[in-house]
């Protein structure tokens, strides 16, 4: 079975399913230390401009989750979860004005699922 490189927690997954009633299409884009640190940042799908530089980690509850190429170098070797806790971030990610924000919990992958993890792509070579 492949192992996913990006989860998310059950209430997570609520708050996601509450900005879906406002904006339909949503995707993720781990931030890189701008703003909030290094958040994830939950987007219209349209608002953000994805390219080369990007790379595509999966979908998470049906949000597909980016980061910089730069960034998952280092990040690579772990597999993050998406949670949400109370307090306002400083970024632009929709869950804001709700009086939460995502955050990104990291372990490292075991040498098994190192040798299973489901596989990335750039962003600019999505269809």
């Amino acid at each position: 079975m492949t192992v996913a490189r990006v989860i998310m927690t059950d209430e997570a997954k609520a708050v996601v399913d509450k900005l879906r009633q406002q904006y339909p299409a949503l995707i993720f884009h781990q931030s890189g230390g701008c703003c909030d640190g290094s958040a994830p940042m939950c987007l219209e799908k349209d608002d953000l401009i994805l390219n080369e530089n990007d790379v595509w980690l999966g979908a998470v509850h049906r949000c597909d989750f980016y980061m910089s190429k730069d960034q998952f170098e280092y990040w690579q070797h772990t597999q993050l979860t998406i949670d949400v806790t109370k307090g306002r971030g400083a970024s632009f990610s929709l869950e804001i004005p709700l009086g939460l924000r995502f955050v990104t919990k990291s372990r490292l992958f075991t040498e098994d699922e190192m040798n299973d993890l489901s596989l990335t792509r750039l962003a600019s070579e999505q269809g």
